[in-house]
């Protein structure tokens, strides 16, 4: 067997998600900061996100990490977030499934009942606290970045769609929401087609209309994510969402064909937006709960655990508390004569 690259990786999930993460294969990456890491993987190494997204070795709805050194020395690890189109700033599930591998490989030392650690995202410093039981961790909770509201309820124009009213916010990415049951539509997965062409519309729509920039790092713009959430459907939940992660280039003049896939968790950077929405409006408080369902009825439970301010924005704290589960390991192979060194897209598969 004749090998150019070996790539080591844990896979995990987080209530649903998948998050692969690289433990070993990555070449260094320069940067003063993790964020400065991931500008240079992006620029310098993307090929790694290539080879590991897209078949045969992905497919559309997996996302991928590298852990890596952490720059802040207050940090325990670093990690960098790949997704089909782009390198997120935060991810929550994600988050959760860097946390659960670390301690469950002893790449980090377990303390049970509970570890304490600090990650280093390029969004910033994320304080993880992870209850564990007989050498698994059943429970992940971290304080993310605060997350703000930058339009509330402004109107866009959707071709194919309509006047659409949205929110823009910040969770650790920078996302537009818009209600779902106001535009008729079911989140139920098997509705995902339908959930898929809309939401991309609605991304591609308030890029263009209402373009932000985050206040504290000029380099992080948005929206690039579109969360459709609608009313809770089940007592012990507070709501729900569809989170639509974009698998490739949106073209306008033909709506219809747009490529995306539905993020099989709730979402833990779309909670901490539809949070910091929620607050904004006065409709969710300090020190109150928020249990938002994922298509498959998973849940994610954030919570408002301060108010501070980014730039001129009123911002919320928030933290958010979910599982992961590891369920195999694997070394990842690229024979020298491989046609596809970069994986390959197919387009039977929205």
């Amino acid at each position: 067997m004749r090998i150019s690259r070996m790539i080591t990786a844990v896979e995990a999930h987080a209530e649903g998600e998948p998050g692969r993460v690289i433990t070993s294969g990555v070449p260094h990456l320069p940067g003063n900061s993790v964020f400065e890491k991931m500008q240079w993987m992006q620029t310098h190494a993307d090929d790694i996100r290539l080879l590991m997204l897209r078949e045969p070795r992905g497919n559309p709805a997996l996302c991928c990490n590298v852990i890596v050194p952490p720059c802040d020395p207050r940090a325990d690890a670093g990690f960098i977030i790949m997704e089909q189109s782009e390198y997120p700033p935060m991810s929550g599930s994600n988050a959760i499934c860097v946390t659960t591998v670390l301690l469950e490989t002893g790449i980090l030392p377990m303390q049970e009942p509970v570890t304490e650690l600090i990650l280093e995202a390029p969004a910033g410093l994320i304080n993880v606290r992870a209850t564990c039981e007989s050498g698994k961790v059943t429970s992940v909770s971290f304080r993310n970045v605060p997350a703000f509201a930058m339009h509330l309820d402004a109107q866009i124009d959707v071709p194919g769609v309509g006047a659409v009213t949205v929110d823009v916010a910040w969770g650790g990415m920078f996302f537009v929401l818009a209600n779902a049951d106001d535009l008729g539509i079911s989140l139920a997965p098997e509705n995902g087609r339908q959930i898929v062409r809309v939401s991309e519309a609605i991304r591609h729509a308030a890029a263009q209309q209402l373009p932000v920039i985050h206040p504290e790092n000029p380099e992080i713009t948005g929206p690039t994510i579109t969360n459709l959430w609608g009313a809770a459907t089940d007592p012990k939940t507070d709501g729900r969402g569809a989170i639509t992660i974009q698998t490739g280039p949106y073209d306008p003049e033909h709506p219809n064909e747009a490529s995306g896939i539905l993020d099989r968790s709730p979402c833990g950077t779309g909670t901490c937006a539809k949070m910091a929405v929620l607050h904004a409006k006065g409709l969710l408080q300090k020190d109150e709960n928020y249990v938002n369902a994922g298509p498959m009825g998973t849940t994610f439970t954030g919570r408002i655990e301060g108010l501070t301010r980014v730039g001129s924005n009123d911002a919320i704290i928030p933290s958010l508390s979910g599982q992961g589960w590891i369920y195999g390991t694997t070394n990842w192979t690229l024979d020298p004569s491989d046609p596809f060194p970069q994986g390959l897209i197919i387009g039977d598969m929205w």
